[in-house]
């Protein structure tokens, strides 16, 4: 409190104590004990008025005892289970929570993870993948700046993330890795990888490799076979020793017959092998007739150029051209999309060819775009042309219809540069992403599709979405979204396909320990999406003959199920609309492959390095009682007392207010008793 209102209240005081003696003392008609009584209560009164004026503020102090954080991180995925370590977790987890020294000393909190991470609630050992660096990221984030050593219990085995030594390098405390499993090395043969493309194109050839590896110390020889249904189409002999345990596998297999063709790889196991799963796997390729040609026609050189290619040849069964306006004329016909990147006078002719042919086009616009041009040479949208330039951020509508479109972040990504101006469209359009400047519309779309008498068209007004693709990497640690993105526009772009009220998205085959999604989307007879809709997927395995019916989830504009619980197997299935005779049918095969039965043992050189690089020191999983003695005896990990000021003033202390209530109704009601008033 300042020295100037500590003036305030004194003279407050004074005028209070004056005006009380004034009133009461002065020319107060009462006498005796009433005109002490009544002076005392009105000093209250005015006393603890002025004061609310005044209104001083307090100081207060609050202290408060925090214990460290104690994060406990569990593996949930499968591999726990197939080590045979369930039990293990269990009775660690058992020693944790009843022990009650560490309780007192640590604020002790659980998490699972596996795909993700989680609280943990319970343990199952039936996630298919194991992210350990996602764990360990989370946990660093949910607990920064505060003291919180960290237990990971698990194999050390990850099969999904980035690499959770490199994670672990700026994890800010200390981690106290429990190695489920043991490091004896057993004699093992296992197929480590398998790449394939997914696409292949008819009568051509496709590559395989293999990666195959050998655990032990004796020479050994093998055979590894590629098989399809009865059939080998593959054969090779290989051989280890204790120095040469790895081979790698190059060859190419024959696309002969378009659709899902179904392959099975097996190096031969050794008689005395401990896990025989990790000798074989399936894959697959889809056959196709041919391909889907884009065409990209630009006169200038720009980022953006690459990181169209880039997205749109991420699925193989896409190829992208590059031409100049004048080369371009002479091959229109061969490419089912066209996209026209910042046009100028120099695309006369490829407009009039496009015009000619009919052909489905893509048309991006910028900083060098001639907008004199364009609003001239075609009829679909116009722009008042201007030599000033605008920054522009991208916002997507919810209620875009015409095919399904995720939420990949637009509203974060960096801005595009295009010129300054209103830009209009004629003809009928639906608007996929709106330009906002500052987080507000400015009424130009970014990014609209038209579709006139089966002729598909774009227009995209905005350069620089390069940045898009690197931004989505930075978010994600992939570029599979904005690629996804792309996609999924050229593949609309690209077809002529007739539009259909109930259009379904899916894929010919999945491996079961990835995502198995399908995505709907339903329209009214308007063509309007309809998310009032009730969708449901039957689906049937062909070989069991079980059906089993599952209710489509809205996701913003469309509908979304995951069939992830289904086993691996062939299936048909049917999406229906409720109450109306709508539906689309397909089929889709789920291959079996369990990542989390590749394994034999424990990482346990890897986790001990974490452990070292993080200060902290990693145990079995039999060794629960050092683990809780070395957290416990760590001087490092102490209480700490917190103190917290607050600056409280006057006018908000309620009981003053009471007090000058409380005042003011005794001198009436003594007023009232003795007659005065």
């Amino acid at each position: 409190m300042s020295t100037e209102t500590i003036l305030y209240i004194i003279l407050a005081g004074v005028v209070s104590i004056a005006l009380a003696v004034f009133m009461y003392g002065y020319r107060s008609k009462q006498t005796g004990s009433l005109r002490w009584v009544f002076g005392i209560l009105r000093f209250i009164t005015l006393f603890s008025i002025l004061l609310l004026i005044i209104n001083p503020k307090f100081k207060s102090e609050t202290y408060t005892i925090e214990k460290p954080k104690l994060p406990v991180l569990i593996d949930n995925s499968a591999s726990i289970g197939e080590l045979g370590q369930t039990e293990n977790v269990s009775a660690l987890l058992q020693k944790l929570k009843e022990n009650n020294e560490l309780n007192d000393k640590f604020d002790v909190s659980y998490y699972s993870f596996g795909n993700d991470f989680r609280e943990s609630d319970s343990l199952s050992f039936e996630e298919k993948n194991t992210n350990i660096s996602k764990a360990l990221t989370s946990a660093n984030e949910l607990f920064k700046n505060q003291t919180a050593p960290t237990i990971v219990i698990t194999d050390g085995n990850q099969t999904l993330g980035n690499d959770y030594e490199f994670s672990s390098a700026t994890f800010e405390n200390p981690i106290y890795p429990v190695i489920l499993g043991d490091s004896i090395q057993y004699t093992d043969l296992k197929i480590e990888q398998l790449n394939t493309n997914r696409y292949a194109f008819l009568k051509n050839q496709f590559p395989v490799e293999v990666i195959l590896t050998y655990s032990g110390t004796s020479p050994v020889n093998s055979e590894f076979v590629v098989s399809q249904g009865a059939a080998t189409v593959y054969r090779t002999n290989v051989s280890f020793s204790e120095n040469e345990t790895s081979k790698t596998l190059n060859f190419t297999l024959n696309a002969s017959n378009v659709g899902l063709q179904k392959y099975s790889a097996q190096i031969l196991p050794l008689a005395d092998e401990k896990n025989k799963t990790n000798n074989s796997k399936q894959f697959a390729v889809e056959v196709i007739d041919q391909a889907t040609n884009v065409l990209v026609v630009s006169k200038i050189t720009h980022p953006d150029l690459g990181a169209l290619k880039k997205a749109i040849t991420s699925n193989e069964r896409r190829t992208v051209a590059f031409k100049k306006p004048a080369e371009a004329v002479s091959v229109l016909n061969d490419f089912q999309l066209v996209i026209l990147y910042q046009p100028d006078r120099s695309f006369a002719s490829v407009f009039a060819e496009i015009e000619k042919l009919n052909k489905n086009t893509w048309t991006i616009s910028g900083l060098q775009t001639d907008w004199y041009f364009l609003n001239g040479t075609q009829d679909n949208f116009t722009k008042e042309a201007s030599n000033a330039s605008e920054d522009i951020q991208a916002e997507l509508n919810s209620n875009y219809g015409t095919f399904v479109v995720e939420d990949i972040g637009f509203d974060d990504f960096p801005p595009l540069h295009t010129e300054f101006g209103a830009l209009t469209i004629s003809v009928p359009n639906e608007v996929m992403l709106a330009q906002t400047v500052s987080g507000i519309e400015n009424g130009n779309p970014l990014l609209a599709t038209m579709e006139i008498n089966g002729k598909r068209d774009a227009i995209w007004d905005g350069e620089g979405f390069w940045r898009w693709r690197a931004r989505s990497y930075l978010e994600t640690e992939s570029f599979q979204s904005f690629d996804d993105f792309i996609g999924n526009l050229v593949q609309y772009l690209a077809s002529n396909k007739r539009r259909s009220r109930l259009e379904v998205s899916s894929e010919t085959f999945y491996y079961n320990n990835n995502p198995i999604k399908i995505s709907a989307q339903y329209f009214d007879k308007n063509y309007v999406f309809d998310n009032r809709a009730s969708l449901n997927i039957s689906v049937k395995n062909t070989e069991t003959e079980k059906q089993t019916v599952f209710p489509m989830l809205l996701r913003n504009n469309y509908y979304e199920v995951d069939l992830n619980s289904l086993p691996a197997g062939e299936y048909n299935y049917t999406v229906s609309v409720a109450n109306e005779a709508v539906s689309s049918s397909g089929n889709f095969t789920i291959l079996d492959f369990n990542v989390e039965q590749q394994f034999l043992n424990a990482d346990v050189s890897k986790l001990r390095r974490v452990a070292q690089n993080t200060n902290g020191k990693a145990f079995f999983a039999t060794q629960g009682d050092l683990l809780i003695n070395a957290l416990v005896e760590n001087t490092n990990f102490q209480n700490i007392e917190k103190s917290e000021q607050k600056v409280v003033p006057l006018v908000d202390w309620k009981y003053l207010l009471a007090l000058i209530v409380l005042a003011l109704a005794a001198e009436w009601f003594i007023r009232k008793y003795n007659g005065l008033v």
